[in-house]
């Protein structure tokens, strides 16, 4: 029977295989804001925000040219970036669909607020802020009642536009 970690684990960087290097890099630095930190050859970039070394890769080594997986096919359904307050959030969305970027869908999940969108290569992306424990919807025994209602996104949008 597996056991949990002595000490709290977190998901570190996320490396994804895409097939045209420079447009990845185009559409996480202008679309996302990410910063290339380092590149290898033509054929791998990492980026990051806030001056940490890497939070993505992006590398051609096996699928330069390449096609996305097929529907039906195994493989990543999405990653997270987790903005730590909701006008950052907010002001992410903002960024999005300003570059004309589209978003695949949007859901209040009780324990935070997600944008859901998809790179260049179909990777699936979602942005999202987590709400306070305490604010975590539970049922009367106290277990979580997550759920997928629709977020407000003008609401949601008003906060960064404050700020402009």
């Amino acid at each position: 029977m597996p056991t949990a970690f002595d000490t709290p684990a977190a998901i570190g960087h996320v490396h994804l295989k895409v097939a045209d290097l420079e447009r990845s890099i185009n559409f996480y630095t202008t679309v996302l804001g990410f910063t290339v930190t380092q590149r290898w050859r033509a054929d791998a970039a990492f980026l990051a925000f806030g001056g940490y070394h890497h939070h993505l890769g992006l590398n051609t080594w096996e699928s330069r040219g390449g096609s996305p997986p097929a529907p039906g096919s195994t493989g990543l359904f999405h990653f997270a970036i987790l903005f730590p307050t909701r006008t950052a959030l907010s002001a992410a969305l903002r960024r999005v669909l300003e570059q004309g970027w589209a978003i695949d869908g949007a859901s209040d999940h009780g324990v935070s607020e997600a944008i859901y969108l998809r790179d260049p290569d179909q990777n699936g992306i979602e942005l999202y802020r987590d709400r306070l424990s305490d604010e975590w919807p539970r049922d009367s025994e106290g277990a979580l009642t997550m759920r997928n209602a629709p977020i407000d996104l003008d609401g949601l949008l008003a906060l960064s536009a404050a700020e402009r």
